[in-house]
C-alpha cells in the first residue's frame, strides 16, 4: 500500500473503486463527514468492525449503526460532486491506516476536482 512511502498509487485507487465499503449515516440518513482544510470528508470504512470501532470511538452507543454498503467508485464519482462542495473520501479514519482520496484529477471528476482537472 501507499504507507510509509511505498506502493503505487493507481493500484490503491483501482483497488478502492471496486472494493465494496461501509459508510455510516446518522438517523436522518446524512452519512457521517468530517471537514478539514476547506475538505469535506466521507468517511467509509474497509471492514465492519473498523467502522463499529469508530463509532464506539466517537461515543455512539446502544442503537444499532445505520450504514450504506457502497463501491468506492459510487462515493468518488456519485457522492462526492453532490456534495456541491470540495469534497473527498476518508477511508478507514481513526484506523492504524488511514487512506484519503482527496478531490483532485484522477480520483474524483474533473469537474470537482479543486486542481481544476490538471494532473
Amino acid at each position: 500500500m501507499l504507507h510509509a512511502g511505498a506502493g503505487d498509487p493507481a493500484i490503491v485507487l483501482a483497488a478502492f473503486r471496486t472494493s465494496v465499503v461501509f459508510v455510516p449515516r446518522d438517523p436522518d440518513g446524512r452519512v457521517w463527514t468530517g471537514d478539514e482544510g476547506g475538505v469535506r470528508w466521507i468517511w467509509a470504512f474497509s471492514t465492519e468492525a473498523a467502522m463499529t470501532g469508530f463509532a464506539l470511538a466517537r461515543g455512539h452507543q446502544g442503537t444499532e449503526l445505520d450504514y450504506l454498503t457502497v463501491r468506492g467508485s459510487r462515493l468518488l464519482d456519485v457522492a462526492v460532486p453532490a456534495v456541491g462542495r470540495p469534497c473527498g473520501v476518508a477511508l478507514d479514519v481513526g484506523g492504524a491506516q488511514p487512506m484519503l482520496f482527496p478531490p483532485v484529477h484522477g480520483i474524483v471528476p474533473d469537474a470537482v476536482a479543486v486542481d481544476g482537472g490538471q494532473g
